[in-house]
């Protein structure tokens, strides 16, 4: 059976077809094929798979990202990050990456912080001299972090997946989302300062305590939603719900920049967004079950352990086999497939299971700005003229960055765990 549904997967693959489908056709052939199993059991998979209560925290995300887009909050927090880093060389860039940390605490989606961040910032960066490469490598590799600061939907499916806990995730993901953020502006510093990118005005602690006070209702949004959470108030799911409630509230009557007329706009994108997450899971999970009747997880772990029992070095392959599947795999659907191939092997090691999902998400995170396929590239590309061919030479010193950070991330367990085993236990 693994040999049919992985070949099956590979030609499918080739072609061409969305991941979702080569996912779900992929199993189609393997049952019909290799097993007596009969194709209804995929339905009922796809079914259950999606019937979970921690996974309808994905659609109420998705929704209030939505809101707090369209009621003014993106631009509040570029004018707040733009008072506090804009003066600095290479100010712009590093006005769009502190925004794009800054949003992934309410968006918990990538390609979202590329286009909420993206229209706004790439136009302002292209105008103020920046070379169109630079700025969309910027935000490409800047709207990873959406999916490493809480709240993260790839960390709500890993926390279904692996049985972890979505709060222990959501800490790991603080620090973690932070070092990032700071290797990438670091990063972005660095080749401003080598091509030249002057800083706009001069700093002024009066002028960024304004910026920061317009944009405080954006900022408290992140602070209810893991205060409510960590606090026992409610589960990451309710949190995901009360923060569509607030998103709504604070973009209708407090900024006024939601309009009535906006909503089924706004829904109806958040409903598409939702529905190719969904769809993605329910076929990787019908993917995931075929490997684990076929004891796929099992061969692998003894395959890793008969080359090495050396934890370090376990680690160091599967961070490249997350590398390699995440240049041509979607995040959510990686970590359905891979996470309970790996978890068995890292308990084997003694690697705590939010640890590793701390790694995987981030590593996964990488590809999402990994050509040929990151979605981040696409979604930078559709903002500018670029082509892919010279946005993906960009985005080169990024990926380095974000490669050095996933390294440090992978083998010091406290810059993702040290929050919750300080507040989870």
């Amino acid at each position: 059976m693994g040999g049919l549904l992985f070949s099956a997967f590979a030609v499918l693959a080739v072609l061409g077809l969305p991941i979702a489908v080569v996912l779900g056709l992929a199993s189609v052939i393997t049952i019909a094929l290799g097993s007596n199993v009969p194709l209804l059991v995929v339905a009922q998979k796809m079914y259950t798979s999606c019937a979970s209560f921690p996974l309808m925290a994905i659609p109420f995300f998705m929704i209030a990202g939505a809101l707090m887009e369209g009621g003014g909050i993106s631009r509040r927090l570029i004018n707040m990050a733009n008072k506090l880093v804009g003066s600095i060389s290479g100010g712009l860039a590093l006005v769009a990456i502190v925004t794009c940390m800054f949003f992934a605490a309410i968006s918990g989606s990538g390609p979202a912080t590329v286009a909420a961040i993206g229209s706004i910032m790439i136009p302002a960066m292209v105008n103020a001299g920046y070379s169109v490469g630079y700025s969309s490598a910027v935000l490409a590799a800047a709207g990873s972090i959406g999916v490493i600061i809480p709240p993260s939907i790839p960390m709500v499916t890993y926390g279904v997946v692996g049985g972890a806990s979505i709060g222990s995730l959501f800490l790991g993901g603080i620090g973690s989302g932070l070092l990032v953020g700071f290797a990438l502006l670091f990063t972005a510093y660095i080749i401003a300062k080598k091509k030249g990118y002057k800083g706009q005005g001069k700093f002024s602690i009066k002028e960024s305590l304004i910026a920061t006070k317009e944009a405080f209702w954006a900022l408290l949004m992140p602070f209810i939603i893991l205060g409510g959470i960590y606090g026992g108030v409610f589960t990451p799911t309710e949190a995901a719900a009360v923060a569509v409630v607030y998103g709504f509230i604070i973009g209708l009557f407090v900024y006024k920049e939601l309009k009535f007329k906006d909503l089924p706009r706004l829904l109806g994108n958040a409903a598409v967004s939702t529905s190719v997450v969904m769809l993605i899971i329910a076929t990787a999970s019908v993917f995931g079950w075929i490997m684990t009747s076929a004891r796929i997880p099992d061969a692998v772990a003894q395959a890793f352990i008969s080359l090495t029992d050396s934890r370090i070095v376990v680690l160091l392959l599967v961070n490249l086999m997350l590398l390699v599947v995440g240049c041509f795999m979607e995040t959510n659907a990686a970590i359905i497939i891979l996470a309970p191939i790996f978890i068995p092997l890292m308990v084997k090691l003694g690697v705590d299971p939010v640890h590793f999902g701390i790694i995987m998400v981030a590593n996964t995170a990488m590809g999402m700005f990994t050509p040929p396929l990151g979605v981040n590239l696409f979604v930078a590309c559709g903002l500018t003229d670029i082509t892919i061919e010279k946005l993906s030479k960009a985005v080169v010193p990024f990926i380095i960055a974000m490669l050095i950070a996933v390294i440090l991330i992978t083998y010091i367990p406290a810059i993702s765990m040290y929050l919750p085993n300080m507040l989870m236990k």
